[in-house]
């Protein structure tokens, strides 16, 4: 285990489990978030070193997350990928725009998932 961890925000059950479970299955620390204002809270708190991020969550879109710790000095640093179901090319141009480091589209597949995590920790 490298020590680094991983913010997962997702609401939906279903992905999270997938999700986490590549994460753990490679080793990977993380820690998960169920909506958009408790992913602003853990992010500040625990510093994670790479976030996984879902668009359409509940009290705060994942573009209103990745903009409001892109904006913040103490959170800046926190490299985001965006993990969405919304796949149309002007939803990835958004989401790089407010900040995202990467915009992956769902369903993934796990290599993929992999490479994006180890570009960025």
């Amino acid at each position: 285990m490298n020590g680094k961890s991983i913010l997962v925000v997702e609401d939906s059950p279903t992905e999270l489990h997938v999700v986490t479970t590549v994460l753990q299955n490679n080793g990977y620390r993380f820690i998960v978030a169920t909506d958009g204002e408790e992913a602003l809270t853990k992010a500040v708190s625990q510093k994670p070193d790479l976030m996984l991020l879902d668009v359409v969550l509940p009290k705060k879109s994942g573009f209103q997350v990745c903009r409001q710790l892109k904006s913040a000095p103490e959170t800046s640093g926190i490299k985001i990928i965006v993990l969405s179901s919304k796949n149309q090319e002007s939803d990835r141009y958004w989401g790089l725009k407010q900040g995202a480091d990467l915009y992956l589209t769902k369903p993934f597949k796990t290599d993929e998932l992999l490479a994006a995590i180890s570009r960025f920790i």
